[in-house]
């Protein structure tokens, strides 16, 4: 195969070309010039003789003609030729070494080999890369017997032997190798390393005069011929990347400048070449060609196109003259893989400028139509390829084995596109090598193996990596096994001789310096090993042998071996990324080495077409919807989409399909996400994700978000976990198989059937993670459940390929390879299991490619893995692949904070993925219930879920460091050991860490204190209420019962009962918020429990609060009434669940009609169910809140409101003066009935509503209030008089029970004082009456005495409590014991009203909420006060300033008989209708019981607060909380150690009194001592008592020794301001200004803090040292073992800073552009939302974030205002430097919004932004806009934005909407695209979204 020709072949075609020459070239070359250089060879007597020209060179005979290069030379030359061999010739009789220098391609080797052709010398060849050495070029050791010997290599042997060297690729050696060649060039000297000298001719010929050739000999002293020369062969660096030439190298040599052909003698090779080929369209295909190499092209950073490439397409032109042009120009140079935008639109127009645009004539090869042997040609078939509608034959090379065109495998399902891909291959194949690119997963190892079968080619698969040396691909060392060294070929060179096809998988990993060793193999199909063996091409071994009359032996024996002709190349890669500095590997060099072809991702229907062939089960519509959304991804034009789509290439789809097909339960939603790894996706990757699969219909199903609960079990030699089941194993070396503590909980079960679904399929898996959450523990007690033993390998950044598969030693000087734990696993079946594989460079680890994919492998000791067991036949050096073998792979996830290599991008294709998470809170206590039993269940809640919430935090950026369960184990484990220490100090052995880092201790404190774990709390920080006395309990008063033969005294009350008419239900959304507990009691103990807010509008009113106990839970209910709405919380719980009623009671504008909702719970079977009962309209509702179901009760046949009834929400002005109240009781709505009465109305209604009946009850009375004291007694208070009745009825009313309700009156009797006067008894209305009376203990307790009788507590205005014995139950005469308040001296009656207590401030009267409570199990009575009703002198000293409050909890205690007053803090804010908020509460606060000793508190503003007001349990919490924090009762730890004396205890004794009362310590004398035995003292033994002789410790308390003197800080504090003045009045600014700067720095400061920690790491990993090889000092490279033992010195790596290759492309900084608004609206509306200042924080950050890292990260701010869209704020080469220059941009902003027009530049501005920043160099583009959502006011349609953002792909366009009116915002970001736009509806979000965006994509590479 000749890839270039330099000639034109004589014969018929060439009488031809001279005749076409002389027509077509005179014209343009003028006339015809004899007097052109020409070759000649004269023989004459004397010898022959070349001559070029007027140049003569006499031919010497060689000595070794074998080393002569042969068929290079064929004529007739092109004359630019001849005129570069005629300057060679010139140089080589001037005795000058030469250098040619030129672009990449075979033209400066060819030209170089023809000389040497010509003129019969000797060549050693040398192609240097970055490997090679100085023992390469000049001498190295072998062993041989026992002893080192020195073997010359190329340029010695050169030297000596009068040979040329010709050294290929000089810009490719590392800068240090070259200079050894300096003096060689020179002077023509060396030293050798075996002491010989090298010498010139010239010198030498003179000492020979003077001395014998033997002196000379024993001197050492060897002659260098007078006909050694040096060809060099180079590229120009800087303009290719490489090393420049030393100078003192570069001046010893003589250039030449190779250009290309020029374009006439181009033009006639080509003619010559395709004479089918119109001339026209080849005399374009050249001046294309030609243009792309000019300097105009390279300027635009074009690669050069590979010109010497040319006729390779042109033969196939020849063969197919039909065949688009551009096709095949695309072959040479595929510009669409390769360049960005502008290259590739670059490229385009010269196509059409030379008419070389895809033509409607010609054709596109369509498919292999068959494939034929020729008879009597070995290894050649033809083809038959269809093309267009004609079909042509052509003859190309086969493999050795039988061709396999028909067969149709089960791996392989052919499609049109690669059927069109194998008829195009095929085309290439017949002239030149191969590379595919595409895309990971596609399936390029496929097409190669389909390809290499139907060619009967056996593959040679060799996986490259970027560490891969020369000698890796060549030629390896190794030991013979008597120690002697020698040299193994590599897997590429045996293919070559075998004649296989060489798959080189991953080039655009490997060093291209590495790859360029190849050039010579795949232009010229000849090698140089490095042994000295040569490969030729199989015509040029043929020649040879021929002319030389040698046998195949006898060339053997001189190491030269024929290629095979069938021998190919067919390597695989991925696409370039464009613009990377790293990742674009295809450069002019690589172009000239192969003919591309892209593999395109599959079409749809393509995909469909291989996915339902090759899996005929899976459900047809899942793949649809499948394909639909991945195809969406693919042809975004979102970077984002497009890199998840990358995640689901056809082989990760294909393993999707696979596992839905066998798990039909299986759902698509779980499986899209666990193949993308959404869990650990950047934030906005994963929003684009949902909303793709959201649009894609792809949706999680219910059972997936609940998780349901996963059995495993072991039945009769089967394994079952879950749904899955697999025969358990039965094992050789069961000592193998890992055992390891495992508690099982849901979500670790889970995982593991989802591992065992896999490992069924026969799948690998990767397991991804954070740190600590159990991935060895899951794959331990996975691996223990499977029973299958396990080999177990760490990856570190250290691991090499070589280690990562055998670990070589030397014994007895032979080197030994031992088997890594990777082969052993292959060997013998095992599971290999690889932990911490991100840790280890991706470039080694892809090595395990080849060995998932095609089961092959090729190991360092020249052994090979092998999946089939019939090539392993007889070879000893092949391991077969055991079929239990199989791979499961650990690592942590990508990204910050791990900074891992990115292994799941890398390799995480060819595995089956599972994200490993902590585990949710259930499963997570459940495990640590199984750590710590004794640990209290509290404790262990507090841990999971202040864990949990740091988990959170980490996962949006919040904080860096992601904790783990690990973690939380390790703090169970030490509570479980020594429980006495608190959790408070135990914590801190893990948050210790974090200690010195000021924001981040804040953050962790902060959250600690919200769930409740006390760290940093004392023992003494109790802050309870104080106590005050309660007065005394008095017998008040008798309540009497008119007898019942008093009959006018009882009335009988008529009662009616009727069906309750039910309307609805309509359905209402029920929505879900998160609810924020904080606990209380983090730094404090208060009686205070937790407090949490609900989402609560500005305007919005809390009207009622109501609670349910349940068996482990109980439920808040808050109605709200502006809009009126419900909410409900359950404690303990995580949520808030609400429900809008506007639509029901709409709002009225005119604020007339206010409605007041008070809510009764229900319980089972109407359970979760409530009544809402609207006091004005008497409207009662039955709202289901599981389902969000409204149905409204009605009375029938009762009217029960004005005859307006269809508008009883309009205006009703004529009922302002006189408002109807309807109330509800609902003491007993736990029992589903509930009774209503109009206030000074005179019936009841009691509703049942589980039985739907209303029962009716007349009276004749007016009602003030009723009290449902029991169930079948009720307490009436009569209007205006206060009197008070008591109604008795049935437990159950029925319809015929009409006379059964009586009516008995009350008569309050004063005590008589016994002076026979009584006191005026004033009637009082209660506000509370209990419905359960006093237990007898507590009623005792009360008053005083042992008693025991039915009773009741109530409260009223001017009492604390009330106590009715003998109330309801017994008529006889009841006494009321009260315990009296005492009168306030600033109470005036300022209210007419005779209730004063509740008088309201409204003009209506009276407040609506009593806010009374009394709690009877704890024997209590609570009521929410005002703060001028409390004694505030009694409670808070005269210093000491009382508190802001939203009122008082008053808790009258009767246990106790102690008053206290609990400050209730104040609501944040409260709605502005503070008149209707008047009317509900005298406070700002509403209460409901709580458990059995708490309370609930609700404020206005939405505050839920828990109190724990009962004395035991506050007791029981005070215990529990003091045991968190730990005991630390101050005294001093001693140190003791319990030795055994060795002497026996004698009798007890007192002992010897010491006078002087000396401490003694051991012995048994004296008394007092210590650690003695016999006589009495202390921590001794046998001595008869304990004796303290007084040596007292002097201790200072704890916080004494804590406390820093007050001296110091005072210092500390001094010298902190010093410091600040000064550094104020270096920058000039006012601490003024200093204090307005800090308001906005403030604010940002973590933010900031975060991000730089970010970026400070991701410097580091880019600073990473690397491995520097060739060293003479340093660690022992494994792979110079042999060389070490040969004795050669520069055998040792060390890691260094490795310097940036010279040539390759510079670092460019990312570009950001910040967008800012600085319009009127964020003027006028910062008041309101404070949305101008968070810009200004926002711009604060950026400024403070960037600071220092200005060379990775180019900004500048930007605002845009009604005044334009361009404000420059800051640009980016003048950044500010100090704080006053910050405050100034801030200060700029402000003034700006304050003083613009109107109007809105938005659209104007980020789309000047994007097109301005896109002009710039840099890495990454980004533009980010602040902007306010206002644009459909100005008329900007959300679509325009949307276009506008993703006008440029190479920009990232973020938009960040502020506040806005209504839910304009949100209705924008569902039209951009997902990931896009952010909302923040609260201004404090918009840093924290702007660090999410940095740290997810700007920060991504950085």
């Amino acid at each position: 195969m000749q890839p270039r020709l330099l000639f034109i072949q004589r014969g018929a075609g060439g009488s031809a070309l001279w005749r076409l020459r002389n027509i077509v070239l005179r014209p343009l070359s003028g006339a015809w010039c004899p007097s052109l250089p020409r070759v000649r060879r004269v023989a004459t007597a004397a010898g022959d003789t070349v001559s070029i020209g007027d140049v003569h060179i006499k031919l010497k005979q060689p000595t070794n003609p074998e080393l002569v290069p042969m068929k290079h030379m064929l004529e007739p030359l092109p004359q630019s030729l001849v005129q570069h061999l005629r300057w060679i010739m010139q140089k080589d009789l001037l005795g000058q070494d030469v250098f040619l220098i030129g672009p990449p391609g075979p033209l400066r080797r060819s030209i170089a080999m023809q000389y040497l052709e010509l003129t019969k010398r000797e060549v050693e060849y040398m192609a240097l890369s970055r490997d090679t050495t100085e023992t390469d070029l000049k001498q190295r050791r072998e062993i041989r017997a026992g002893t080192a010997f020195y073997v010359d290599q190329c340029a010695v042997r050169a030297a000596t032997a009068g040979r040329i060297l010709v050294l290929e690729g000089l810009e490719k050696a590392e800068r240090n190798v070259l200079p050894v060649l300096n003096n060689l060039l020179e002077n023509r000297e060396m030293q050798l390393e075996d002491g010989r000298f090298l010498m010139s001719a010239e010198r030498y010929d003179k000492l020979l005069k003077e001395h014998t050739k033997e002196e000379l000999d024993m001197w050492k002293i060897v002659r260098v011929s007078e006909d050694f020369r040096v060809i060099a062969l180079g590229l120009p660096v800087p303009r290719y990347p490489g090393n420049p030439l030393d100078p003192p190298l570069r001046s010893r040599f003589q250039a030449r400048d190779v250009y290309c052909l020029p374009f006439q003698d181009h033009l006639t090779v080509l003619y010559a070449i395709g004479p089918n080929v119109p001339t026209e369209r080849i005399s374009q295909m050249l001046s294309f060609a030609t243009t792309l190499c000019t300097q105009e092209s390279t300027t635009l950073g074009l690669p050069e196109f590979p010109v010497d490439n040319l006729p390779v397409v042109i033969k196939i032109m020849d063969a197919f003259p039909m065949m688009s042009t551009q096709l095949l120009l695309h072959r040479l140079y595929p510009h669409d893989l390769m360049l960005g935008k502008e290259g590739r639109t670059g490229v385009e127009d010269v196509l059409k400028t030379f008419d070389l645009l895809g033509s409607a004539s010609s054709s596109l090869p369509k498919e292999v139509k068959g494939i034929n042997e020729t008879s009597g040609e070995t290894s050649q078939a033809e083809a038959i390829i269809q093309i267009g509608d004609k079909e042509v034959a052509i003859k190309i090379p086969t493999g050795t084995k039988p061709l396999k065109f028909h067969t149709t495998s089960s791996n392989f399902i052919r499609t049109s596109s690669h059927d069109r891909l194998l008829a195009e291959m095929m085309q290439s194949h017949m002239v030149k090598d191969m590379c595919l690119i595409g895309g990971k997963g596609c399936g390029k190892t496929v097409i190669a193996k389909e390809f290499a079968d139907m060619l009967g080619y056996s593959i040679e698969p060799i996986t490259l990596y970027q560490d891969m040396t020369a000698r890796d691909l060549l030629q390896q060392r190794y030991t013979l096994p008597n120690g002697d060294t020698a040299w193994r070929p590599a897997p590429l060179v045996t293919a070559a001789l075998d004649g296989k096809l060489v798959v080189l998988d991953g080039i655009h990993r490997v060093n291209p310096g590495t790859l360029a060793i190849l050039q010579r193999l795949i232009h010229d199909r000849e090698l140089t090993l490095y042994d000295g063996t040569r490969l030729l091409r199989a015509d040029r071994y043929q020649d040879l042998k021929k002319e030389l009359n040698l046998a195949d032996d006898d060339l053997q024996q001189r190491l030269i071996y024929p290629i095979h002709p069938s021998f190919r190349i067919l390597a695989l890669a991925e696409p370039p990324v464009v613009g990377s500095s790293t990742q674009q590997w295809l450069g002019s060099e690589l172009l000239t080495m192969f003919l591309f072809h892209s593999v395109r991702p599959l079409s749809m229907k393509e995909e469909m077409d291989v996915i339902t062939k090759m899996i005929p089960h899976v459900p047809k519509d899942a793949v649809s919807q499948l394909l639909h959304f991945t195809h969406r991804l693919r042809q975004s034009s979102d970077p984002t989409a497009k890199s998840l789509a990358s995640s689901l290439s056809t082989r990760q789809l294909l393993r999707i399909c696979n596992r839905l097909a066998h798990c039909p339960d299986e759902s698509l939603y779980h499986a899209v996400n666990k193949a993308c790894l959404s869990r650990f996706l950047p934030s906005l990757a994963r929003s684009a994700l949902q909303k793709n699969l959201k649009d894609s219909g792809i949706e999680a199903t219910d059972v997936e978000q609940q998780g349901t609960d996963v059995r495993c079990e072991i039945k009769s030699g089967i394994l079952t976990i879950g749904k899955v089941s697999i025969p358990l194993h039965n094992p050789e070396e069961k000592m193998k198989v890992p055992d390891v503590l495992f508690y099982e909980n849901t979500q670790h079960m889970q995982v593991m059937e989802d591992l065992l679904k896999d490992f069924v399929l026969g799948e690998h898996l990767l397991l991804i993670g954070n740190q600590g959450v159990g991935k060895n523990k899951i794959v331990d007690h996975f691996l223990h459940l499977l029973n299958r033993p396990r080999e177990y390998l760490q990856l570190h950044r250290d691991t090499t390929v070589q280690s990562l598969t055998l670990q070589p030693s030397v014994q007895h000087g032979v080197i030994m390879y031992e088997d890594s734990p990777l082969v052993k696993a292959v060997k013998y079946g095992h599971i290999l299991l690889i932990d911490e594989a991100d840790k280890a460079p991706t470039n080694v680890t892809c090595i395990l490619k080849t060995l998932v994919e095609s089961g092959e492998m090729i190991l360092s000791d020249g052994r090979r893995i092998v999946v089939d067991q019939a090539t392993a036949e007889g070879r000893p050096d092949v391991i077969v692949i055991h079929p239990d073998f199989r791979m499961m792979v650990l690592a942590n996830r990508p990204g910050f904070p791990f900074l891992g290599n990115d292994f799941f991008g890398a390799l995480g294709d060819i595995f089956s993925c599972s994200a490993v998470d902590n585990p949710k809170p259930q499963s997570e206590l459940a495990m640590l219930r199984q750590y710590g039993p004794d640990v209290p269940e509290p404790v262990l809640q507090k841990l999971v879920s202040a864990f949990g919430d740091l988990r959170n935090m980490a996962d949006q950026g919040i904080i860096t460091y992601p904790y783990s369960t690990r973690e939380v184990v390790n703090i169970v484990k030490h509570l479980q050991k020594f429980p006495t220490e608190g959790l408070a100090n135990v914590v801190r052995n893990v948050f210790d860490f974090d200690s010195y880092n000021g924001e981040m201790r804040e953050i962790l404190i902060n959250t600690l204190h919200k769930h409740g774990i006390p760290i940093g709390a004392k023992p003494t920080n109790v802050q309870l209420a104080k106590e005050l006395p309660l007065p005394e309990c008095k017998l008040f008063s008798h309540w009497t019962f008119n007898q019942p033969e008093n009959a006018n005294c009882k009335v009988l009350c008529p009662t009616e009962s009727r069906q309750t008419v039910i309307k609805g239900p309509v359905y209402v959304k029920v929505q879900g918020y998160a609810q924020e507990r904080h606990e209380s009691r983090g730094l404090n103990f208060t009686e205070e429990q937790a407090h949490w807010t609900i989402p609560l509008n500005e305007v919005d009113i809390v009207c009622d609060v109501a609670t349910v106990k349940g068996e482990t839970i109980d439920t808040i209910y808050v109605a709200t009434c502006n809009p009126v709405s419900l909410y409900a919380m359950n404690v303990p719980g995580s949520s808030i669940m609400y429900v809008d009623l506007y639509d029901v009671f709409p709002r009225n504008a005119g604020g007339v009609w206010q409605p007041f909702v008070t809510v009764a719970p229900l319980a089972p079977p109407l359970h979760n169910q409530v009544i809402l009962h609207e006091e004005q309209s008497n409207v009662i509702l039955l709202l289901n809140m599981t389902n969000g179901a409204v149905s409204r009760i009605i009375f029938s046949g009762k009217e029960q409101e004005p005859p307006k009834k269809t508008h009883w929400w309009s205006n009703r002005e004529d009922q302002v003066s006189s408002l109807v109240i309807y109330k509800m009781c609902r003491e007993f709505s736990h029992k589903n009935w509930l009774v209503f009465y109009k206030k000074q109305g005179n019936s009841l209604d009691v509703l049942d509503v589980l039985e739907g009946q209303a029962h009716s009850l007349s009276l004749p009375i007016n009602v003030q209030s009723v009290h449902l004291v029991a169930e079948d007694r009720w307490l009436l208070v009569e209007s205006k008089t206060n009197k008070k009745f008591l109604l008795t009825k049935p437990m159950y009313i029925g319809s015929d029970l009409s006379g059964a309700c009586e009516l008995h009156a009350i008569n309050e009797e004063p005590v008589h004082t016994g002076f026979g006067m009584t006191t005026a008894l004033e009637l009082l209305s209660p506000c509370t009456v209990s419905k359960e009376e006093l237990s007898s203990v507590n009623l005792s307790a009360a008053l005083g005495q042992k008693i025991a009788s039915p009773n009741r507590i109530l409260s009223d205005e001017n009492s604390y409590a009330t106590i009715v014995v003998g109330f309801p139950d017994l008529m006889s005469p009841n006494e009321v014991y009260t315990w009296k308040r005492r009168a306030q001296s600033d109470q005036t009656s300022a209210s007419p009203s005779s209730d004063k207590f509740f008088s309201g401030r409204s003009p209506s009267g009276k407040v609506k909420q009593t806010n009374c409570i009394t709690l009877t199990g704890i024997n209590q009575v609570i009521r929410a006060v005002a703060a001028t009703e409390v004694p505030l002198s009694e409670i808070y000293p005269q210093d000491v300033k009382a508190p802001v409050t939203a009122g008082f909890l008053e808790v009258t205690d009767l246990n106790t008989k102690k008053i206290k007053y609990i400050p209730i803090p104040r609501p944040r804010s409260v709605s502005p209708y503070t008149q209707w908020v008047s009317q509900i509460s005298d406070t700002e606060v509403l209460i409901a019981p709580m458990g059995t000793g708490g309370v609930v508190t609700v404020d206005l503003g939405g505050h839920v607060r828990l109190w724990e007001t009962g004395f035991d349990h506050l007791q029981r919490s005070l215990l529990e909380w003091r045991s968190m924090i730990g005991q630390q009762d101050g005294r001093p730890i001693q140190i003791t150690v319990q030795k055994d004396s060795g002497l026996d205890v004698t009798a007890p004794k007192h002992g010897r009194v010491d006078v002087q009362n000396a401490p003694h310590v051991g012995g048994n004398t004296w008394a007092g001592g210590t650690g003695g035995r016999d006589t009495a003292g202390l921590g001794g033994k046998g001595g008869p008592y304990r004796l303290d002789a007084g040596h007292k410790v002097y201790q200072v308390s704890q916080a004494e020794k804590d406390a820093v003197p007050e001296e110091v800080k005072r210092a500390a504090r001094e010298m902190g301001e010093k410091a600040f003045r000064e550094r104020l009045k270096e920058i000039h600014m006012s601490e003024y200004d200093a204090a307005t700067y800090e308001r906005f720095s403030g604010a940002v400061r973590r933010q900031v803090q975060s991000i730089r920690v970010i970026l400070d790491s991701l410097q580091a990993k880019g600073k990473e040292r690397q491995w520097l090889r060739h060293q003479s000092v340093g660690e022992l490279d494994d792979t110079k073992i042999i060389d070490g033992l040969a004795g050669e010195k520069a055998i040792y790596k060390r890691r260094g800073e490795l310097e940036p290759e010279l040539g390759s492309p510079q670092q460019k900084p990312k570009r950001l552009r910040l967008l800012v608004d600085v319009s009127g609206s964020m003027y006028r509306f910062n008041g309101l939302d404070g949305r101008l200042e968070r810009s200004m924080e926002a711009v604060c950050m950026v400024l403070e974030a960037f600071e220092n890292y200005e060379q990775k990260l180019k900004y500048d701010i930007v605002g845009h205002s009604g005044d334009g869209f361009n404000i420059e704020l800051v640009r980016s080469e003048k950044i500010p430097k100090n704080n006053k220059e910050r405050l100034q941009i801030i200060k700029t902003m402000h003034a700006h919004a304050q003083f613009c027009m109107s109007g809105d530049h938005t659209l104007e501005g980020t789309e000047h932004a994007i097109q301005e920043i896109a002009r710039e160099e840099a890495d990454e583009h980004f533009v980010i806009v602040l902007s306010d959502a206002n644009l459909e006011r100005y008329g900007i349609s959300s679509t325009r934005f949307a276009r506008v953002l993703t006008s440029n792909p190479q920009v990232n366009a973020f938009a960040i909407f502020i506040g806005s009116l209504g839910n304009q915002a949100e209705r924008l970001q569902q039209t951009l695209p997902a990931g896009r736009s952010f909302v923040a509806m609260d201004a404090k979000q918009i840093p924290q979204i702007l660090q999410q965006i940095f740290t997810s994509t700007l920060l991504s590479a950085a």
